[in-house]
């Protein structure tokens, strides 16, 4: 089966929809199917090249940051993406396509249904479905909303990646059902750093882009008070960029704990596992979530998770368990979560095995692409391919 799939962001660009995106693509070949990316030029990336064996195309559509993306920016991937999926359906001739973010990936997906009979699949991530980020995104999701109806409405399945994006992306759906797919971890790649020294300050981590979003506003005041409390030594680390970066280091030397936090800047995936592994509590205070894949990391990687009370969060990390999840935006509650887990370190260790053993358990990339293979295998079928013999087949191979 022949997939194409549309994701404006991919590794090395972009966050948490292109890393699945990448793991997917890979989770697919290894299934046996035949996955080509769509997805945007960058820099010096080459515009076409074989990602361990999966074709990657990218086309230009201004974008200046590997981080973080404008709304002109996508609306220019939007369109130059229509073309560009027409023209490889020319060369592969997909089976069905799988369209990351309603919008700026579905259009494509859509003409390739109208024009090419190829049906699709759309994955939600979060920003994408209206009522996510209701301060920030509401004037965009006024605009769009009658789009992305549209989009859903004519998707083979539409897929959220976590119950509680499912939930939200229903309020707009009218009759289209929502699935859930949920994210992915490598546990391989992720994996337990050495025993640290209890001796040594306590280094928290924060991994993901630092923008209002992601609620590091909350973090430093909660981080202020503990630095005040008589041996509560701690770092941390903020691993990405973003349009808050000197906003947050003002604030830091403001409240005295410039000295206690590192703004790391942009990490590339290589990086990222080193700096899970020598971090001793993950802390993530967002305001608004799909499924963090940042969370799966840190749990894959044996660390305790301080957390907002959050959809996404909360199907994640199990308070009292594996970490301790705050209401959003209580700074003394989240200063009372992170002194806990700094004063006893055997309770965060007990958390940080716990969450690595639920990871290992649940949530895994070849048991996402499996779900969405059925998914993309019906819909092909539906449209003439004989997708019942070849899952025949890769079930004997593969399950």
């Amino acid at each position: 089966m022949k997939i194409l799939l549309i994701n404006y962001e991919y590794p090395p660009v972009g966050g948490g929809a292109g890393n699945a995106a990448a793991f997917l693509a890979k989770e697919f070949l290894a299934a046996g199917a035949a996955p080509v990316v769509l997805t945007t030029a960058f820099g010096c990336l080459p515009r076409r090249e074989d990602d361990c064996g999966v074709p990657v195309v990218r086309i230009a559509t201004g974008r200046r940051r590997a981080d973080r993306c404008s709304v002109p920016e996508m609306t220019s991937f939007m369109a130059r993406a229509v073309p560009a999926a027409l023209a490889l359906h020319r060369e592969f001739s997909f089976d069905a396509s799988l369209a990351f973010f309603g919008i700026p990936g579905g259009p494509a997906a859509y003409v390739l249904k109208r024009l090419r009979k190829t049906p699709y699949v759309v994955s939600l991530r979060g920003g994408d479905v209206p009522g996510f980020l209701p301060g920030e995104l509401s004037g965009l999701h006024a605009l769009t909303r009658p789009v992305i109806r549209h989009i859903w409405k004519h998707a083979a399945s539409v897929v959220a990646n976590s119950l509680g994006l499912a939930e939200l992306a229903r309020r707009t759906a009218g009759k289209t059902p929502i699935a859930v797919i949920a994210n992915g971890v490598d546990t391989q790649r992720f994996a337990p750093g050495l025993p640290k020294n209890a001796s040594e300050p306590a280094r928290l981590l924060f991994a993901g882009r630092v923008v209002r979003q992601k609620g590091l506003d909350v973090l430093l005041p909660a981080l202020a008070a503990l630095a005040n409390a008589p041996g509560r030594d701690f770092h941390l680390d903020v691993a990405g960029d973003g349009s808050e970066v000197a906003e947050l280091r003002a604030l830091a030397e403001r409240l005295g704990i410039g000295a206690k936090v590192s703004f790391l800047g942009w990490r590339d995936r290589d990086a990222l596992p080193g700096l899970y592994a020598r971090a001793d509590v993950f802390v993530f205070p967002s305001r608004d979530e799909g499924m963090p894949n940042a969370v799966l990391e840190a749990m894959a990687s044996a660390l305790p998770v301080v957390a907002t009370d959050i959809a996404g969060n909360q199907e994640l990390v199990r308070h009292e368990q594996t970490g301790l999840l705050t209401p959003c935006e209580d700074v003394p509650a989240l200063t009372a979560a992170l002194d806990r887990l700094i004063r006893d370190r055997e309770l965060a260790a007990r958390y940080g095995k716990a969450g690595r053993r639920l990871v290992q358990e649940d949530y895994s990339w070849r048991a996402a692409a499996r779900a969405y293979l059925d998914l993309l295998g019906e819909a092909a079928a539906k449209a003439g391919y004989k997708w019942e013999q070849k899952m025949s087949s890769f079930s004997r191979s593969h399950l």
